[in-house]
């Protein structure tokens, strides 16, 4: 005899009007190939979409009653891939996957690059002084620990200590690291005022990355002890695994220092261009 849960989803699937546009829709799944450059880029393009933001509490209730139905096979005729995939990225968008409970709006990865642009704009105003340096600074970092922490690997309790820990180990470190390089920089006498300018206008981009590491390590450390759970292709549980829990923060690690690069050292760039095309001959 068939397994009921194995048969529900399948059955479900059947009753999804097939799409031209949408592939057929699996629970759990990425809609996008993550086989090529382009299909990741289309997958985190969906996360990071701004417009799951504006999603009303009803149409957030309406897409996990959608996902319920097809994981029970009681999907009702005429629900189509599109809407199936619609639904996931809503619920995926807004929803904590470990504890289903709701990510407060600025936390969410569809709103940091909404709420995370003006701190940028920030940390890159020209001829900052020492408190509005340390001001922006701790603002970011503040804003970064909360996004670490809303987002976590929640199949494991930690204890506040560990986030408060994280977060005050980042804000000393970014504070620290930008604060003495703009002191360096405004000391060095052999950098004539215009070099000095353009290096500290990159004087952000070390600061942050440094303390992203920093407040990523600290704040989820505790899984690198403990190990994180492992699911199988059906989503049950096989173990806890040290070597999973390594992996996955140094891959949040190493985007925490990518991500940062386009904003806070392409701008440092291309104003220093504009500059020398505007200077005479």
């Amino acid at each position: 005899m068939a397994d009921t849960a194995t048969t529900a989803p399948v059955a479900a699937a059947s009753a999804a009007s097939a799409s031209s546009d949408a592939p057929p829709f699996q629970l759990g799944k990425p809609r996008f190939q993550q086989t090529s450059f382009y299909g990741r880029f289309r997958h985190f393009l969906d996360i990071i979409d701004p417009r799951t933001l504006f999603v009303t509490e009803r149409r957030l209730r309406e897409a996990v009653q959608l996902l319920e139905d097809y994981k029970h096979g009681t999907l009702r005729p005429g629900v189509t891939n599109e809407q199936l995939w619609s639904a996931q990225k809503i619920k995926q968008a807004i929803l904590h996957p470990d504890t289903n409970e709701k990510i407060f709006m600025p936390f969410r990865m569809s709103g940091y690059i909404p709420f995370g642009t003006p701190i940028v704009v920030g940390l890159l105003l020209p001829n900052q002084t020492l408190a509005s340096t340390i001001f922006w600074q701790w603002l970011n970092q503040s804003h970064n620990a909360c996004v670490n922490y809303a987002n976590r690997n929640a199949t494991k309790p930690s204890p506040a200590s560990k986030f408060i820990q994280g977060y005050l180990g980042a804000v000393i470190s970014a504070v620290s690291i930008a604060v003495g390089l703009n002191v360096l920089v405004q000391k060095a006498n052999k950098f004539t005022p215009a070099t000095r300018l353009l290096i500290q206008r990159f004087v952000p981009f070390p600061a942050v990355a440094s303390a992203n590491i920093c407040n990523v390590v600290l704040m989820r450390y505790g899984e690198l002890e403990e190990g994180i759970d492992v699911l199988d292709s059906d989503g049950n549980l096989v173990g806890s695994s040290k070597i999973a829990a390594r992996h996955a923060l140094l891959e949040t690690a190493l985007t925490r220092v990518v991500l940062p690069m386009p904003i806070l050292v392409l701008p440092p760039i291309i104003m220093s261009m504009l500059e020398k095309l505007k200077r005479p001959n």
